[in-house]
């Protein structure tokens, strides 16, 4: 049999392309910019150029007195304002060494896990949208609204709310607000179910992130992850169990971790679970809260020019992404020395390289979703 001729011109050539995707996308959740080699839908490779939003945080804490840098911090992870402000606040007060009142400890707990809901509802909404579910996304910031509702009452921001103070939190919470948050959490558990039946137990949800984007834990632990990535790889670490502050070792939570119920430990459905078994944890540990809020005051005694000894600090917190650390060096002068700020989006954000290689390209839009990152806190 005579072999068809084929001239050179007529072989299929075929060369590997440079895609951006960002740093103006909406699946990049921000001002990200993330340049993947393809052949053909095959990712071989992907590079994430940040500082886009660069905010110049730190420098500016070393310029300002304490108290004026609280503001600043809250836009980092500008959705979850109280958790940034508990730890910068927390910072400074451990330094200082001043005692916090037993009710604005436990207002403080409340606040920042109902930011946490507020953080994994945005999480979860978008998160579909990324993906291509629509519904999910006005069901989460159905229930995001009620919440913001309250924080508004409280502090008078519907994002951004300066609220913790250091040595305490100028505003009490009244028996209207008190009623409010729990009629949420109420509500939020009876709508929870909802979540499962649109999002989490749909085929094609199920289908474009189980098995995708699977970090082994011990990869995730080699780059520093925290958080609901961290957790979603099966290793079960919460600073508010490992190292507890405030009273969260007077409250009674569990930590969820993934267990590859969808595909394999790890991957991109673990991670959102974490975030949704999440939600239903802080409604139990607010409820707590609730029940265990004592009569008294709301601020500790800190003079109005805040000055700490000579000494350094680190403080880190289990903020909605993960962990949340700063580090402070003082030199006894109204403003600081040195302040680091280590942010847990940053680190989630580092294994994204390692992760989205050999898959497809709709699938770096599933992992990038399923790290959560806040680009105000990768900056900083």
């Amino acid at each position: 049999m005579v072999e068809p001729r084929v001239d050179q011109e007529d072989v299929l050539k075929t060369e590997e392309l440079l895609v951006n995707i960002g740093p103006q996308h909406p699946s990049t959740h921000g001002v990200l910019r993330v340049v993947v080699r393809t052949d053909g839908e095959i990712v071989r490779d992907s590079k994430v150029f940040i500082g886009y939003l660069h905010r110049c945080f730190e420098k500016i804490a070393e310029s300002v007195p304490y108290p004026q840098s609280i503001p600043y911090c809250d836009r980092m992870d500008y959705i979850a304002s109280m958790n940034d402000g508990l730890a910068m606040c927390m910072t400074i007060e451990k330094l200082l060494g001043v005692e916090i009142p037993e009710r604005a400890v436990w207002v403080r707990m409340i606040v920042c896990e109902l930011n946490r809901i507020a953080s994994h509802l945005i999480a979860v909404g978008t998160y579909g949208l990324d993906i291509g579910a629509f519904t999910p996304f006005f069901y989460a910031f159905r229930e995001r609204e009620k919440i913001l509702d309250i924080l508004e009452k409280i502090s008078g921001g519907r994002l951004l709310y300066h609220y913790i103070r250091v040595g305490g939190q100028l505003r009490d919470l009244n028996a209207e607000i008190i009623d409010d948050i729990k009629k949420f959490v109420d509500q939020m558990e009876y709508r929870w179910p909802e979540y499962n039946e649109l999002l989490s137990n749909n085929l094609i949800f199920v289908k474009r992130t189980g098995n995708v984007g699977v970090i082994p834990a011990d990869l995730a632990i080699e780059y520093g992850l925290t958080g609901p990535c961290l957790r979603g790889s099966g290793v079960r670490f919460d600073l508010r169990k490992d190292e507890p502050y405030c009273f969260y070792d007077k409250v009674e939570f569990d930590v969820p971790v993934g267990e590859g119920k969808m595909g394999t430990v790890g991957d991109c459905w673990d991670r959102y679970w974490v975030r949704m078994l999440e939600i239903r944890e802080s409604c139990k540990i607010i409820l707590q809260c609730l029940e265990k809020l004592p009569e008294g005051p709301m601020m500790g005694k800190v003079s109005k020019v805040i000055r700490c000894p000579k000494g350094e600090v680190y403080f880190r917190a289990e903020n909605p992404r993960g962990e949340l650390g700063y580090y402070l060096v003082s030199d006894n002068k109204p403003q600081a020395y040195r302040f680091r700020a280590r942010g847990p989006s940053f680190c989630n954000l580092s294994i994204l390289g390692e992760v989205a290689r050999d898959c497809l390209v709709a699938d770096v839009i599933a992992i990038i979703g399923s790290i959560d990152i806040v680009l105000g806190e990768v900056d900083r």
